[in-house]
């Protein structure tokens, strides 16, 4: 089976990593073998993963492919737009500047603070007694 042109791009958002594969189609978005709408169910989600094409004016010319995994629904959805950015500038480098300009293309830092010992969780401290 030989197939057009694909190009990849991994993204990363919290402990979610997701594969992303695009190949030029109508707009079909499949994750996790499952249909789009069906993976992320709240419109916010969907949203947020589609902006790339939004930003570029790209929407409905790909095909997308996803595999995602870790992390929850929020993780997930940011780790797919930043996956969906990846492969769009590696499909064509002249929209760097639009997706650079909304931020795209970088990597969220933000992670969960770790828990720390004598404490029941990252901050919270046990309640003090004087006696």
């Amino acid at each position: 089976m030989s197939q057009s042109v694909q190009f990849l791009g991994t993204g990363r958002r919290k402990t979610a990593v997701a594969r992303v594969r695009i190949i030029p189609g109508n707009g079909n978005i499949l994750v996790n073998n499952r249909p789009f709408e069906v993976y992320f169910p709240v419109e916010s989600l969907r949203l947020t993963v589609t902006q790339p094409f939004a930003a570029t004016s790209t929407t409905g010319k790909y095909d997308v492919k996803i595999s995602v995994a870790g992390g929850g629904p929020n993780g997930q959805a940011g780790a797919c737009r930043h996956g969906i950015a990846r492969a769009l500038l590696a499909s064509d480098t002249t929209l760097r500047p639009l997706l650079k300009a909304d931020k795209l293309l970088t990597r969220d830092p933000r992670m969960r603070e770790r828990k720390k010992y004598g404490q029941p969780g990252a901050r919270k401290r046990f309640q003090f007694s004087k006696r």
